[in-house]
């Protein structure tokens, strides 16, 4: 979709003789337009739930809430949180989890630890521990395997139970886990069940919280407490990799229109580089992204008209959307 985008915005700015606009600038006026559109699509949401509050929301295809909430979901990521010390936790970002959070919607706790110890064996994709009882552990198929001694920690789940003291891993995308790839690297091992979810407690009142003999966080109520860029836990005894997980709302990745340079220094696209990122927006967000992109290339180029025409395009979808 970037380069559709991207003719579109040429197009309109060289039929006017606007001006030009450079890759780089383009890049950069497409990640801001994306980063507005996905964050007015929060306000679309609350606006569509006060209209469903009013009685004037539909049903089936005219259901906009549930394309809206689709549409956020896609954004959805569920990451195992990299431990920082005692019960602190580092929040999701591009150094721990691989992208950076714009809702924490979810802390869950996974307190029933089931089995550890240290590898003795190595084989691609399982886990071997000859000291180990895992079946008679309760370890069963989808059971969090954390590998401590791998730098950074990492997380797996069971595929199968193969043994008493042999397990098959895989990743949280279904892939081989290959980890355990020298003798002597701790594990452990939880259940998946029971799971629960932290309630988040502001810190002007989790100190009160903890201290009171009849409201203190227990493994059975967990509770967080949020400063950037950790959260910490409580219970204390929540200090593990892999006893907490995070589903959140990630930024959506900042697109890229890669290109290759022709004889005569005209940009051709190409989708092959390494770089490239194409918009993560629906297709309908087409237009939207071009009225975007079309009002900041106004501003760099200083065309007043080219503005006007955007915000006038924009302004017109809006009410027709309402």
């Amino acid at each position: 979709m970037i380069n559709s985008v991207r003719q579109t915005v040429m197009s309109v700015l060289n039929k006017n003789n606007y001006g030009y606009i450079s890759p780089s600038d383009f890049n950069l006026f497409a990640k801001q337009a994306q980063l507005d559109l996905f964050e007015n699509y929060f306000y679309q949401y609350n606006y569509q739930l006060q209209k469903e509050n009013a009685r004037q929301s539909g049903t089936g295809y005219a259901d906009i809430t549930k394309g809206i909430e689709e549409v956020i979901n896609t954004f959805s990521e569920t990451r195992f949180l990299q431990h920082q010390y005692q019960n602190r936790f580092f929040t999701p970002s591009e150094s721990t989890t691989g992208d950076n959070y714009y809702l924490l919607n979810k802390v869950l706790i996974y307190s029933k630890l089931l089995a550890s110890g240290t590898n003795d064996a190595l084989q691609i994709q399982s886990l071997i521990d000859s000291t180990a009882t895992f079946i008679a552990s309760g370890v069963q198929v989808g059971d969090i395997v954390v590998n401590l001694s791998s730098n950074p920690p990492a997380v797996g789940y069971v595929s199968v139970v193969v043994s008493d003291t042999e397990l098959t891993l895989v990743d949280y995308d279904g892939n081989p886990f290959d980890s355990f790839i020298n003798p002597q690297m701790q594990y452990l091992i939880y259940s998946t069940k029971p799971v629960k979810e932290a309630e988040k407690v502001t810190n002007s009142k989790i100190t009160m919280l903890n201290n009171s003999i009849l409201t203190a966080p227990t493994l059975m109520f967990p509770a967080y407490s949020h400063q950037e860029p950790t959260i910490t836990l409580l219970p204390d005894t929540i200090n593990q990799l892999g006893a907490v997980q995070c589903q959140y709302i990630r930024f959506p990745r900042p697109p890229r229109w890669t290109y290759v340079t022709l004889p005569g220094g005209e940009p051709a696209f190409d989708q092959t580089a390494a770089d490239y990122q194409d918009f993560e927006l629906p297709k309908d967000d087409e237009v939207n992204l071009v009225n975007k992109i079309l009002q900041y290339a106004g501003m760099s180029i200083r065309e007043v008209s080219s503005v006007q025409f955007a915000q006038a395009q924009e302004t017109a979808n809006t009410t027709t959307e309402r």
